[in-house]
């Protein structure tokens, strides 16, 4: 005999968002079951309002708790379009995108240095490109109160390198993630993937320069690069990091990609923002 539609309601608000989109196929009870804002009033998160109220969108009704739940997973943009806000649909996890805008970035204000411009290709209203720097230093900064309790997450720098690229194959960029009085957890990264030829023509303009740089870290190790993604940007993963229970103690994380230590002259790659994502689980 089958139980109650409110009955199937609360059982499907302990499962999760996945489980009760598949479940609406078992039956019209659990289709309408699955409708209930009982159900996704609990995978919607508890600040949604907050969220909702910095969007542009802030005026928009919403049907129904499930019709706001696939809102939320559509991408949205936040405090006046400096960061993009989602859940993803089949775990309600929270995400975030810190616009180039939103970050610290060393010199960025400085014209001959960094150049902001509107990008077709870009999440946001614009982007920066460098055009050249010895000192490079991006900071990113979210509080873990933000996020979804009880994840892993990891901070990855968007970026690309530009046709005008130079010197980001010699010296190995630091990264690292510090959460509240945390230790920092740093990692050795480069900025661009290997290119031979263009490998070889650097290392006749700077000479022997790249075997005087401090490089013992990933001589012999594998060489960590920025990955492409679907959205044909690269990612640099800065590092990983858990959040705390619900209710729990709110923390600032702080994120950073830098390349300081060799005075080394680059340019040519533009940012788009810091994502800071749920990991897969393992």
């Amino acid at each position: 005999m089958m139980l109650p539609e409110a009955c199937v309601a609360n059982i499907l608000s302990f499962t999760t968002p996945a489980d009760t989109f598949t479940s609406s196929a078992v039956s019209s009870v659990f289709q309408l079951a699955g409708d209930s804002d009982l159900v996704w009033e609990k995978f919607i998160p508890s600040d949604y309002s907050h969220v909702v109220s910095r969007s542009n969108d802030h005026h928009r009704k919403f049907s129904s708790k499930k019709e706001l739940y696939r809102y939320l997973c559509e991408s949205i943009l936040i405090d006046n379009g400096r960061k993009m806000f989602k859940i993803e649909k089949l775990s309600g996890k929270i995400s975030y995108v810190l616009s180039a805008r939103d970050l610290s970035i060393a010199w960025s204000d400085q014209r001959h240095y960094w150049s902001w411009n509107p990008r077709s290709d870009s999440r946001f209203s614009e982007g920066v490109e460098l055009i050249m720097t010895d000192w490079l230093e991006i900071i990113g900064k979210i509080q873990t109160g933000a996020l979804s309790p009880n994840t892993n997450y990891g901070a990855y720098l968007i970026m690309k390198v530009t046709s005008r690229a130079y010197g980001l194959e010699l010296v190995p960029a630091e990264t690292w993630i510090k959460v509240g009085n945390g230790e920092k957890k740093t990692k050795s990264t480069y900025l661009s993937r290997l290119d031979s030829k263009k490998q070889q023509m650097e290392r006749l303009f700077y000479g022997q320069r790249e075997q005087r740089m401090a490089m013992d870290k990933v001589v012999g190790a594998l060489r960590r690069e920025p990955d492409v993604r679907d959205d044909g940007w690269m990612e640099i993963e800065l590092g990983e990091f858990e959040t705390g229970h619900e209710g729990g103690e709110d923390m600032e994380v702080v994120m950073s990609l830098t390349e300081v230590k060799g005075y080394q002259l680059k340019g040519g790659i533009a940012i788009d923002g810091i994502e800071v994502r749920p990991k897969p689980q393992k």
